[in-house]
């Protein structure tokens, strides 16, 4: 996998997370929420995000390495 593979299972894992923690421990949770969707809402249009950075620092490759010729 590559680092935006990882980025989106982080988001959708936190988001899933929150959303449960807030349901069922304290709503203040879906301010979590909140911030992973404000994250996800200002790299669309900086193409910054910090967990990329971190993964890209514990040696998370970039792109895919080409496979052959349909990319299998």
């Amino acid at each position: 996998m590559i680092v935006n593979d990882w980025v989106h299972v982080f988001a959708g894992s936190f988001i899933l997370i929150s959303l449960a923690l807030g349901t069922w421990v304290h709503p203040y949770w879906y301010f979590f929420t909140a911030f992973v969707g404000a994250n996800l809402f200002q790299y669309g249009f900086t193409k910054f995000c910090p967990l990329g950075l971190i993964l890209k620092k514990l040696g998370v490759p970039e792109t895919r390495a080409n496979k052959g010729c349909c990319g299998c």
